[in-house]
């Protein structure tokens, strides 16, 4: 299926939420484009590598208190 986009005059243009869902893409994520030598494009949802570093910071913002060394 052939799905045909409209270029603004800032050069964006929006996907449909079908094509979104197809790829796994949520609000606030971000896709890949890698672009091929004929002039065509392949997109992909892009998925973070992250480390555990990233991973214990993302917990540490889950509360505001801050625990002992007793109470841990």
């Amino acid at each position: 299926m052939t799905t045909k986009l409209t270029v603004t005059a800032r050069g964006q243009v929006t996907f449909r939420k079908d094509v979104l869902q197809h790829l796994g893409v949520h609000p606030g994520e971000k896709i890949e484009l890698d672009k091929l030598p004929d002039g065509r494009v392949a997109l992909r949802a892009a998925r973070p590598s992250g480390t555990i570093d990233d991973f214990l910071g993302l917990l540490a913002r889950k509360t505001k208190k801050v625990a002992t060394l007793e109470e841990i």
